[in-house]
């Protein structure tokens, strides 16, 4: 690799870093774990750096790597699990409710088909261009935003009709309560 392939990569890294950690962080729990993942994934696609003809899909390109990476960890884990008689003691949060806002999200994005799930991920969590998701999905920024209109639509439709369901038990227990 020639030294201004070397230099223009350390560049990337030192200016992409954050944006690079936060997405590593989305799909390894652990940060530790995430740190792992981003250095494996630098590590793979220093090799290649010259093959990238347009540097400007790097990021795509670096987050692919880290999906195939954490992909190749999971199929190689072995199970760590040690039965014991004792269990061990939980840690309790303070942050409950921010949990449970995230658990309902987590939920209701299940709903959405796998190609809406990915635009909505790239666009609001990763907070990437319409073009850059675009870049990243192999769509034109039309489809993009087209299909992205119709998740949040429908995440809102879903989130309604947990409301309203939600709305509908709480007023059955009142009326049981009332009864009684």
């Amino acid at each position: 690799m020639a030294q201004g392939e070397v230099l223009e990569f350390e560049e990337y890294v030192r200016t992409r870093q954050d944006a690079l950690l936060r997405s590593a962080r989305r799909l390894v729990p652990d940060p530790t774990d995430a740190q792992d993942l981003l250095q494996t994934a630098l590590v793979r696609t220093y090799g290649r750096w010259e093959g990238i003809a347009d540097k400007r899909l790097a990021d795509a390109y670096l987050r692919r790597v880290m999906i195939n990476t954490r992909t190749e960890w999971w199929r190689a884990r072995k199970l760590e699990e040690v039965p014991t008689e004792q269990l061990p003691d939980a840690s309790v949060d303070d942050a409950t409710e921010q949990h449970a806002d995230r658990a309902l999200l987590m939920d209701i994005m299940k709903v959405l088909a796998p190609k809406q799930r990915s635009v909505v991920v790239l666009r609001h969590w990763e907070q990437m261009s319409t073009e850059e998701t675009a870049a990243a999905l192999g769509m034109s920024a039309g489809t993009v935003k087209s299909t992205l209109h119709r998740a949040l639509a429908r995440l809102r439709e879903e989130l309604e009709s947990r409301d309203l369901d939600a709305r509908a038990l709480e007023d059955e227990e009142r009326e049981r309560c009332t009864a009684a």
